[in-house]
C-alpha cells in the first residue's frame, strides 16, 4: 500500500479524510468496518470506499477502509 497523506479523502461521498479514520481508530478505539462507519461515516452512503469488492464498476478509489483497518492491525500487532 503506498503512503498516503493524512489530508487523502477516503470516503469521497462524506468527504472522510484518512486523518479522521485514523483518529478513530487510535483515539475512539474504532476495530471494525461498522464501528469506523459509526464514528467517522465513511462507507455509509454508496460503499465503494468499504473495499475493492464494493467499489462498482471500474476501480474508483486508491485506499480503502478494509485495507487501513488491515494495516493498522497488522501494525498493532508486530509492536
Amino acid at each position: 500500500m503506498a503512503s498516503f497523506p493524512y489530508s487523502h479523502i477516503v470516503c469521497k461521498c462524506n468527504l472522510v479524510s484518512l486523518g479522521e479514520i485514523m483518529y478513530a481508530i487510535e483515539h475512539k478505539g474504532a476495530n471494525t468496518i461498522s464501528s469506523i462507519q459509526q464514528l467517522t461515516d465513511a462507507g455509509t452512503t454508496c460503499g465503494c470506499c468499504i473495499s475493492k469488492e464494493f467499489d462498482v464498476n471500474e476501480k474508483k478509489l486508491d485506499l480503502y477502509l478494509t485495507q487501513i483497518l488491515d494495516k493498522f492491525n497488522n501494525e498493532s500487532t508486530n509492536k
